[in-house]
C-alpha cells in the first residue's frame, strides 16, 4: 500500500501540469499597441476620378415654318386634316398659287402648325394697332399757293349798292343778276367691281338648302350624265378628287371675291387654269363620294360659304 502512493502523486502532478500548459496555450494573447493607420486610398481615388461628362442637351424642336406670321391677316395656320386644296377652297385661292406664294415644292407635304400665306404678296392687308384692316391712301397732289391777281392800274373796282351787292359792270347801273347754281346730277351708284351674276348650273330640282352647319351649299337633282354648267365666267383653279367628301370636283374662280364649286361629278370636262364662260358645260352629273346622283353646288365669298339661292335667279 505504501509503495503505490508516490506513483499516484506523480500522476496527479503530471495531469495538473498538462492542464496548466493547455490553459496557457488557449488564453488569448494581448495585442501589442500600434500607431493608428489612416487609409487614404478611398479619398485619393475619389479625388483622382474624373467627373462624369454632362448629358448632351436635347436639341430644341424647331418651330413650324412661318410660325412668326401666326394670327396675322392673310395667313392660315394648318390644322389636322388640312390639305392645300381645302385651304385654297376655304380662302378662295388656287392651290397652285398657294404653293407658289409659300415656296412649296410638294403641295402634299404640309405640317400641322405651319403658317401659310393665303393672299398674294402684293395684296397683303395692313392691320392697324386696334386690329382694323387699313388700305394705303393714294398720294394727293400738293396744292400750290398763287398770289391774287392785281387789277391793272387805272381800272375801277366795281362799286357796291346800298345793299352791299356789287354793281353791274355793264354801265347800266343795275346790279348784275346772280348766277343760278345748277345742282350737278347725282351719278348712279356703280356696281362693285367684284359683283357677280350667276346662272343655274343644272336644271334639276333643289334637293336640300344651305344652312351654314351641315350644308355649305345646295343640292340639285338629276340623272347621271346630265350637263353641269359654269355659273359665271371664270378660271378653273381646281379639277380633281383630292378633297374628301366632294368626289370629282371643279372649282371656278370668278374674281377676287367669288368662286363656285361643283361636286360629285361623274366626268370632268375641264382642266386647271382653263378659262370658261357662263353656261359652258364643265362636267357631267354623277354620284362620286355621294349617296345619290346630284350636283352639290357651293358659292364662296372671300372663301366663306354663302347661300347660292341669294345669288341665283329665281325660277
Amino acid at each position: 500500500m505504501t509503495l503505490k502512493q508516490p506513483h499516484r502523486c506523480g500522476a496527479w502532478l503530471l495531469a495538473g501540469g498538462l492542464l496548466a500548459l493547455l490553459a496557457g496555450c488557449a488564453a488569448p494573447s494581448k495585442p501589442a499597441r500600434t500607431a493608428p493607420v489612416e487609409d487614404r486610398r478611398v479619398a485619393g481615388a475619389a479625388a483622382a476620378a474624373p467627373l462624369p461628362a454632362p448629358a448632351p442637351a436635347t436639341p430644341a424642336t424647331p418651330p413650324p415654318p412661318g410660325s412668326e406670321n401666326a394670327g396675322k391677316p392673310g395667313y392660315h395656320t394648318v390644322r389636322p386634316g388640312d390639305t392645300l386644296y381645302r385651304i385654297g377652297l376655304e380662302h378662295g385661292q388656287s392651290w397652285r398659287d398657294l404653293a407658289a406664294w409659300n415656296n412649296l415644292s410638294d403641295p402634299n407635304r404640309i405640317e400641322v402648325g405651319q403658317v401659310l400665306r393665303v393672299v398674294p404678296p402684293t395684296a397683303e392687308p395692313v392691320t392697324a394697332g386696334d386690329g382694323v384692316q387699313t388700305q394705303p391712301v393714294a398720294a394727293v397732289a400738293p396744292v400750290q399757293a398763287r398770289p391774287l391777281e392785281t387789277p391793272p392800274s387805272g381800272a375801277r373796282s366795281p362799286s357796291t349798292t346800298g345793299g352791299g351787292a356789287p354793281a353791274a359792270a355793264n354801265g347800266t347801273g343795275k346790279p348784275a343778276p346772280a348766277a343760278s347754281a345748277t345742282p350737278e346730277p347725282t351719278p348712279a351708284k356703280a356696281a362693285p367691281a367684284d359683283a357677280i351674276a350667276l346662272a343655274w348650273p343644272a336644271r334639276g330640282p333643289v334637293l336640300y338648302h344651305f344652312d351654314e352647319v351641315r350644308n355649305k351649299g345646295i343640292g340639285i337633282g338629276g340623272k347621271a350624265g346630265d350637263p353641269v354648267l359654269a355659273a359665271a365666267d371664270g378660271r378653273v383653279v381646281y379639277a380633281g378628287s383630292d378633297l374628301r367628301g366632294y368626289g370629282n370636283l371643279v372649282i371656278i374662280k370668278h374674281n377676287n371675291t367669288y368662286l363656285t364649286a361643283y361636286a360629285h361629278n361623274q366626268t370632268l370636262l375641264v382642266r386647271e387654269d382653263q378659262t370658261v364662260r357662263q353656261g359652258q358645260k364643265i362636267a357631267e352629273m354623277g354620284n362620286t363620294d355621294a349617296d345619290r346622283v346630284k350636283l352639290h353646288f357651293e358659292v364662296r365669298r372671300q372663301g366663306k360659304p354663302v347661300d347660292p339661292l341669294s345669288l341665283l335667279p329665281s325660277r
